[in-house]
């Protein structure tokens, strides 16, 4: 049933009163006075890496102020705390930003239009669906969810509760992806037969030792839904801050790269470069039918097939740069390569290397004001997404997969249906809203 969630029931929350808001007066930046009816007002969750970029990025569209940020980190939510009032400090305006544990009391709060979610993968669709609940609009961090259950049951919250959500795909909105795919669909290098995708390696079991969990993080918090028990703390999980630079230590969290936790470089860039892919050929909302993968009778690359005979591989798409991360186009006409800061073609003289227009958060604040679906819509992130997840569960079955996009189903296929890449049960007391199997 697509019922909706009871929040503070299950977590015992307050609703927070109105009292506690923050009430903001007309503003201006860069000469330009905005009123109350003009300003979006965004809170954060998640508040990381990749969230505190999203920070960024959001300060620089017009028209927006940020007043509230989430996270199970009390260190990463007083950074959150100095980097959002120092801005507002230099705009001119009064300092006032607040930081919840829990998520639910951000959206509890009336004044803020929309939310922007950065946490690891497992928490995207509660959090974006709750906010869905609340009327809140999203920017989501891609890939869309952890699991094709949570991207069915997200794209359903979105659509029932006429919101907006920009998935965080961001180089549809950059200058050589968005060329490469109008050259791709034109037709300009002829009828697309393969594509080699190169993104990385699969995740791998859970395998860090257990250190016991710093004061300043709830970690039984950052664990929500997940229920595997092999899941402990490590400090590479959930990267300290350092102060003064308030930055990160060390390299990205690693979650991403285990299967309990994430879904590895096959989510983490499939999210980008299967989606060029995916939109390049005009397969967004569809997909490959059948996965099947390394190693299965001698296939050397992982190989996705579609139903009109196009094939994708995940194999170096340059000879020269055999790891970097990107995306060969074969047509009957010529090839087109393309990467972040890289774009070629066997005909040169197609090629007029635009330059990125509209930023990726500023197309989505956009629709927010126009209500037209922004150029990474859920429904976008969902048929990408799945694609990922279903790589992984072929690799991990190693035998191919047959998928049938359009119903959304492995027809008789039991063992994919019980892999929890497909769904599995969260732990008490969390639910899925808007999910039947």
């Amino acid at each position: 049933m697509m019922n909706k969630l009871n929040r503070r029931e299950f977590l015992g929350l307050s609703a927070l009163g109105l009292a506690g808001l923050t009430i903001l007066p007309s503003w201006s930046i860069n000469g330009k006075k905005y009123a109350p009816s003009d300003r979006i007002v965004m809170g954060f969750i998640g508040l990381g890496r990749q969230g505190s970029s999203d920070f960024y990025a959001a300060s620089a569209c017009p028209g927006i102020q940020v007043v509230a940020g989430s996270d199970a980190d009390s260190l990463k939510r007083d950074r959150f705390v100095k980097r959002v009032t120092e801005w507002q400090k230099k705009a001119g305006w009064n300092p006032r930003c607040d930081c919840y544990e829990f998520y639910e009391e951000l959206l509890d709060r009336k004044d803020i239009d929309l939310v922007s979610i950065a946490t690891p993968d497992h928490w995207h669709a509660l959090a974006a669906i709750h906010a869905c609940q609340v009327s809140k609009d999203v920017y989501l961090q891609k890939p869309l969810t952890y699991t094709i259950a949570e991207s069915i049951a997200l794209e359903r919250a979105v659509r029932s509760n006429k919101r907006i959500l920009q998935v965080g795909s961001q180089q549809r909105s950059d200058g050589e992806f968005k060329e490469a795919m109008a050259l791709v669909r034109s037709g300009a290098i002829g009828h697309i037969e393969k594509v080699y995708v190169r993104i990385g390696e699969p995740p791998v079991p859970f395998d860090l030792p257990e250190v016991p969990v710093p004061p300043y993080l709830n970690f039984n918090l950052w664990m929500g839904p997940l229920t595997d028990p092999k899941i402990h703390y490590h400090p590479d999980m959930c990267p300290p801050i350092d102060n003064p630079e308030r930055k990160e230590k060390g390299p990205w969290a690693v979650w991403r790269y285990y299967r309990e936790t994430g879904n590895g470089y096959t989510s983490d860039w499939g999210a980008h470069h299967y989606d060029i892919a995916q939109a390049a050929l005009g397969m967004d909302g569809s997909g490959p039918i059948e996965y099947i993968p390394a190693g299965y009778n001698g296939t050397k690359y992982s190989t996705m097939k579609y139903a009109n005979g196009v094939v994708i591989t995940e194999q170096p798409f340059r000879e020269d740069k055999p790891d970097d991360k990107g995306l060969k186009f074969f047509g009957t006409k010529g090839w087109l390569k393309v990467a972040r800061g890289y774009i070629e073609c066997s005909d040169p003289s197609l090629l007029k290397h635009e330059k990125t227009g509209t930023s990726h958060m500023q197309n989505f604040i956009d629709c927010v004001r126009s209500r037209l679906n922004p150029i990474a819509p859920v429904e976008v992130g969902c048929s990408t997404n799945i694609m990922c997840c279903l790589n992984n569960i072929a690799n991990e079955l190693q035998r191919p997969v047959k998928w049938d996009p359009a119903t959304r189903s492995f027809g008789d296929d039991k063992e994919a249906y019980a892999h929890r890449l497909y769904h599995y049960e969260y732990r008490n007391p969390y639910a899925l809203p808007y999910w039947e199997d």
